[in-house]
């Protein structure tokens, strides 16, 4: 069964070449003859993946320790479903789960009426595109990452799976952003094809084709991201939810670039700007989720939840290296189009400047991401940058990045305040709020700008709302929630991060410390054994500064029989919207008390809320655009009449093909 897993593999492979080679030869002979031969071998190679997958599922689900990669991550004891995510958990499922990921998001794409109605040119390069990155794909699915790899002896026992694995936000994290990454493959693929093909003004241009499949990858991607922050917070006992760890700054890169992309592409889409910067935009977040792909799987940095090299590395450097010429040299060859960007007090201007910022955060966090491989240049023992530089760098700007949005929606696309009302009336909000909380003590810069403008934003929202004709706009409502999400985020981050206090307890049973007001008394403490490890638990009542009882906590520190002496931490929390406490037990110390590393996290929840709201609220963008013609033709002539004014006329021909494009897709 295994060899015909791994035929199935090879059948991707050839697929993908025969497909891509197929229809290279048509576009040189300037054919489309063989197009529908071309378009079958995706059939084929979702096909073969979806077969090879169930498979490894079987594998998994039945204990077949013959197969290395079930042995290395499954044991008896593995519940069923942390045994069928090991699916994911392991480098070779995981390449093995986001290609089919893409393959499934490829034939999806082809089945849809928008796709059908692609010229033939442009289905051509699109599929040549695409089938090049199922072919990497499964070359190193068949060469260095096989999952289905046998073994003899066949072990009576596997090794077990990483404990820190074993929580239910592992069971959803990895697929979203594998979900994520395939996702954003499909307007890459496009984007690179329309651009090559010139048929955009036949057709309709490529972000409104694959629209759906935009907002659905970068919510796959935002949700993967925020659920991976909260597994850090509940499964590693950091005491925290992000610490700039190289894998967690790998899913941000493309999720950054991806943003940005979002943004100028609403300057396209009402100003027909940018639109070479839009396809290597596009591209460039795709490269980049290769470029993750490498960091997580290459071995050049350490990290609790990074994979080996495995041989990967290499065919991953060239793979994307090769990518980024493509992402740059097609849209250069591309045609320009529309006129300059108006200045930085219109709405296109603080857009544009808004994608720069992200972009900017992008390039530092890769930058210092790959700071030990850089310095390997002139130092002879490198090290990897700290937490504080992140927080010293990205902080500030990510407060700025705030601030934009709260101004942004008040700017005309001409330049100048659209609402003079709404706008000094917000302006109040960010000024009031940021006294207020100045006054209230919380006086970190950063954290007070970042949460002021959030407050700001929040305010905004109201305004905005109260125009009906918003109201009607899907993609408005998905973009207000997007933007809300954020701003909830920001709060929690704001306060949460410099205002968290924490501590060491040494406590015996029946004794109490106190932590910002709160007062921890030690009921008792336990130690026993589970199947596949051996706890000891504490129990640790908590009470308020007004002797209100807030609960227990109990925190367990655990040693499980696979993973040798190491040492496990199941923290446990008392969640509240306000002061959430965290606990995290850290042994006995020297005269047998118990350690707890008790925290005190002011509004970290928000955090979480503002996450769900990003990841769910989107959603009624993907409503048809119909229902929100009328509003938008009103935004859009609102629009343009100001940049008429500006430039004496210079637009109309620009408003009435965007206007004309907008309307053929509605």
């Amino acid at each position: 069964m295994y060899v015909f897993a791994f035929a199935l593999l090879l059948l991707a492979l050839l697929a993908s070449l025969g497909g891509g080679g197929l229809a290279l030869l048509q576009l040189w002979q300037g054919r489309e003859d063989s197009l529908r031969i071309v378009e079958k071998a995706h059939v084929v190679i979702s096909g073969a993946l979806l077969i090879a997958s169930a498979i490894l599922l079987h594998a998994l689900f039945w204990f077949d320790f013959q197969v290395q990669y079930v042995a290395s991550y499954t044991d008896r004891i593995l519940p069923v479903f942390y045994r069928l995510t090991v699916f994911w958990a392991g480098q070779p499922g995981s390449m093995l789960f986001w290609a089919l990921a893409v393959g499934v998001s490829g034939s999806l794409f082809a089945c849809t009426r928008a796709f059908k109605k692609l010229s033939g040119s442009t289905r051509l390069w699109y599929w040549t595109f695409f089938y090049v990155i199922m072919a990497f794909f499964a070359l190193i699915l068949t060469s260095w990452s096989n999952p289905f790899m046998l073994q003899s002896p066949v072990p009576a026992d596997g090794s077990g799976l990483n404990p820190l694995l074993q929580n239910p936000g592992m069971i959803i994290h990895p697929p979203l952003l594998f979900l994520g990454y395939g996702g954003f493959t499909i307007p890459a693929c496009l984007a690179l094809a329309q651009a090559l093909s010139g048929q955009a003004s036949v057709e309709g241009a490529w972000y409104r084709i694959s629209r759906p499949a935009i907002i659905l990858a970068w919510l796959f991607l935002t949700s993967g991201i925020v659920l991976g922050a909260w597994w850090a917070y509940m499964e590693l006992g950091w005491g925290g939810y992000w610490a700039w760890d190289p894998v967690e700054n790998a899913s941000l890169i493309p999720w950054l670039i991806g943003s940005a992309a979002l943004h100028t592409l609403i300057i396209e889409d009402r100003r027909n700007k940018l639109g070479r910067v839009n396809v290597a935009m596009m591209a460039l977040t795709t490269v980049s989720a290769f470029f993750a792909t490498y960091l997580v799987r290459s071995g050049i940095i350490d990290s609790v939840h990074a994979f080996g090299d495995g041989g990967v590395g290499t065919p991953l450097t060239w793979f994307v290296l090769a990518g980024l010429v493509v992402s740059l040299w097609v849209p250069l060859m591309a045609p320009k189009q529309g006129r300059p960007l108006s200045g930085l007090d219109s709405r296109e201007g603080f857009l544009t400047l808004v994608a720069w910022v992200l972009l900017a955060l992008a390039t530092i966090i890769l930058v210092a991401t790959m700071w030990p491989v850089i310095s390997k240049l002139w130092a002879s023992a490198p090290r990897g940058l700290d937490a504080n530089f992140y927080n010293r760098v990205c902080l500030p700007l990510g407060a700025v990045l705030m601030l934009m949005m709260a101004t942004c929606p008040w700017l005309g696309w001409g330049g100048g305040l659209r609402n003079k009302t709404a706008f000094f009336s917000i302006l109040g909000v960010f000024v009031a709020s940021g006294a207020a909380l100045w006054f209230m003590g919380y006086r970190q810069p950063t954290a007070l700008l970042g949460a002021a403008s959030a407050i700001a934003i929040v305010t905004g929202m109201l305004f905005q709302l109260a125009d009906k004709a918003v109201r009607r706009q899907p993609n408005t409502l998905g973009a207000l929630g997007a933007h809300l999400g954020m701003a909830l985020m920001a709060l929690g981050i704001a306060f949460s991060g410099p205002y968290k206090q924490e501590r060491d307890l040494h406590l015996t049973v029946g004794q109490a410390q106190t932590l910002a007001g709160y007062t921890a008394t030690l009921l008792e403490l336990n130690e026993g054994v589970r199947p596949g490890y051996d706890y000891i638990a504490a129990r640790i009542r908590v009470v308020d500064k007004d002797g209100k009882d807030l609960g227990i906590v109990a925190p367990e520190r655990r040693v499980y029989e696979k993973f040798g002496s190491m040492q496990f931490s199941e923290v446990d929390v008392i969640p509240s919207l306000g002061n959430e406490i965290y606990a995290s037990l850290l042994g006995l110390d020297e005269d047998s008390h118990v350690v707890v590393k008790l925290s005190v996290e002011p509004l970290v929840n928000w955090l979480w809320i503002g996450g769900a709201i990003m990841s769910i609220v989107p959603l009624v963008g993907l409503r048809r655009r119909k229902q929100a013609s009328a509003a938008e033709a009103a935004e859009l002539a609102e629009g343009m009449d100001e940049e008429e004014g500006d430039q004496g006329g210079e637009t109309t021909g620009a408003a009435s093909a965007s206007s004309a494009g907008r309307n053929k897709s509605a």
